[in-house]
């Protein structure tokens, strides 16, 4: 599946998983992922909860719900690759319209970057259609 279509022509909420090292995990809304050039996705994250277990545990887990009736959409599988600080970069792929005064009340934000290692659909453990 390619991902990076489904997700340019697809709405619905997002919810990212993640765990810390002693194995509590936690969820957070998550906006739709940036697709890369390599095939992995990436999300602008802030310095919450989530961006501090992806420090000491590198896997998560996204969820995908598409808007409209019934339950459709995807899970993500998730191991991190790296992130990026780059101030440039982050700016262009920041989707929100906040000021920059806005913007840097909320925290500084970081791009990390996953391997998606499984694809699964959001009910049941079959194949993702094409």
């Amino acid at each position: 599946m390619e991902l990076k279509q489904y997700f340019s022509k697809t709405q619905g909420t997002g919810v990212l998983a993640t765990a810390a090292a002693s194995g509590e995990v936690t969820t957070a809304i998550y906006a739709k992922p940036h697709s890369t050039a390599d095939d992995s996705i990436a999300f602008l994250m802030r310095e919450r909860l989530s961006y501090a277990n992806l420090q000491t545990n590198g896997h998560a887990s996204y969820l995908f719900l598409e808007q409209g009736d019934g339950h459709k959409g995807l899970r993500l599988y998730l191991e991190k690759i790296d992130e990026s600080d780059d101030a440039e970069l982050i700016a262009a792929m920041t989707r929100r319209h906040l000021s920059p005064e806005e913007d840097r009340a909320k925290g500084p934000k970081h791009l990390v970057r996953f391997r998606v290692t499984k694809v699964l659909p959001l009910v049941g453990d079959g194949q993702v259609p094409e």
